[in-house]
């Protein structure tokens, strides 16, 4: 075999006899062959170099996720660097290409955590990015294996060094002191939980002996203010609070959930549909409302469970839009935890397409903690399950007037997300989103606004049944 020119020239020089020009002569010999092993090692790797094939970027209260989707597992390394505080990555086995650089113009200027992205080769192989921070952050790292039409994704997760407050968010965001009161039974304290004070509701006017308040919420004809009743023998006194609701609009960010045959996403229509029960339920007196998320966003579902149980949630109703392999499977659901097992196979298989949501939307496992679904389902008592029935009989009822129901019954099955231990919870599958009639009503607001009535209507039925005990912490 005939050997390259570059080599034929070294090993002529170096069995040459030495002449004054000789060093200079094997100097520009032996560089112009090490560049030519150079580029032959180089050049399998940047052929075989990984493909960034889309970039996104999902700013929340909470935190805020970068993704990466590739088609190979990439290795990176990051740091911080305080003052101005920015997170440097360097991605391994990476040459930038076009989309990469859309990174750029991802970042948006009401990003609460990123100010800006700055994306350069750093060396061969390697690809750097710079994110100039707003503020301290703790960045989580990790990747994800393929699922569900992903290819590999390598997450960046930012979140504020001081973890935003549900309770503090929650009374920025709203609304709900208004004229009257809702009265509920006294019952013993129950042991403090670490978290802040709600804030104190309107104090109502002094009370009269033997004159009792009825908890407004109960009322199906609410009036402006507490409907006062007499009795005959002095009532105990009754003790007023807020009253608390978690709503939970299911998937988001990463995980779109089931789409419709004319493309309605999941997560975009339960957003849609919890925001109009949010406004419906804050528009009676002295109730609140907290949404595990109010954007576009991921949320973990163990970290929705903790968000309910940080602001002591009285009820917790989360909201999806069923689909199934066939169009015409139809109609709406609720649905609580069993401990048993599922109450039916299409019960089963749901609550497992369901429990699949952090594998889609993406947690890293080496911060999550896996024994967190267990020790909340060992948790989980016979009360808190027949509380739940309870609750999700009264919204199935009140969902049954305005759409056919799948089944005439409360099922039940182990979401995780419904597991709780301590909060009465629910989820409702307002309609087959794999149904194009369905689908249809999916999208018009006004069936979305009929749906929020109709789960306020069976909200407020529960608790006329069931008036929420008084907690530790009273307002």
């Amino acid at each position: 075999m005939p050997r390259p020119p570059e080599f034929s020239d070294l090993s002529e020089t170096l069995n040459s006899p030495e002449s004054p020009s000789a060093p200079a002569r094997r100097r520009r010999i032996l560089l112009k062959a090490g560049g030519t092993l150079l580029l032959s090692v180089m050049a399998p790797l940047r052929a075989g170099a990984a493909q960034i094939m889309a970039v996104r970027v999902w700013p929340a209260p909470d935190y805020t996720r970068v993704t990466l989707e590739n088609d190979s597992n990439l290795k990176a390394e990051h740091f911080i660097v305080p003052d101005p505080p920015r997170l440097v990555v360097d991605i391994e086995g990476l040459e930038l290409n076009p989309t990469l650089k859309s990174l750029v113009a991802k970042v948006q200027s009401n990003d609460p955590y990123i100010k800006q992205v700055r994306v350069g080769q750093n060396r061969p192989g390697v690809v750097r990015l710079v994110f100039d921070l707003k503020e301290d952050v703790k960045p989580e790292v990790f990747t994800l294996e393929p699922v569900a039409g992903f290819q590999h994704r390598l997450i960046f997760d930012l979140y504020p060094v001081q973890p935003v407050d549900p309770i503090a968010r929650m009374i920025e965001q709203g609304d709900w002191f208004k004229d009257g009161a809702v009265a509920v039974a006294p019952a013993p304290a129950a042991p403090p939980a670490a978290v802040p004070a709600p804030p104190p509701a309107i104090t109502p006017p002094p009370i009269e002996p033997g004159v009792r308040l009825e908890p407004e919420i109960a009322g199906t004809n609410q009036t402006a203010a507490a409907v006062p009743r007499r009795d005959s023998k002095p009532a105990p006194q009754a003790v007023t609070r807020l009253i608390t609701v978690a709503l939970d609009p299911g998937h988001g960010g990463e995980d779109p959930g089931a789409t419709g045959a004319t493309g309605l996403r999941e997560k975009d229509v339960v957003l849609q549909v919890a925001k109009r029960l949010k406004a419906k339920l804050e528009a009676l007196p002295n109730v609140r409302v907290m949404l595990t998320r109010d954007g576009d966003y991921f949320v973990p579902l163990g970290t929705r469970v903790e968000k309910a149980r940080k602001v002591q949630a009285d009820l917790f109703v989360s909201i999806h839009a069923d689909a199934f392999v066939v169009p015409s499977a139809r109609g709406s659901s609720v649905f609580v935890l069993s401990e048993k097992g599922a109450s039916s196979t299409a019960a089963r298989w749901l609550a497992t397409d369901q429990n699949k949501a952090d594998l889609i939307g993406g947690i890293n496992m080496g911060t999550h903690d896996r024994q967190l679904a267990g020790v909340l389902f060992d948790l989980s008592t016979t009360a808190q399950i027949n509380d739940s029935m309870k609750l999700g009989k009264a919204v199935l009822g009140h969902i049954g007037g305005i759409n056919r129901l799948h089944k005439g019954a409360v099922e039940q099955a182990g979401f995780a997300v419904l597991k709780a231990p301590d909060i009465p919870s629910i989820l409702v599958e307002t309609a087959f989103i794999s149904n194009p009639e369905e689908e249809a009503k999916l999208r018009d607001g006004g069936y979305q606004d009929k749906l929020a009535d109709a789960i306020t209507s069976g909200i407020k039925n529960y608790f006329a049944n069931n008036p929420p005990l008084a907690k530790s912490r009273l307002s």
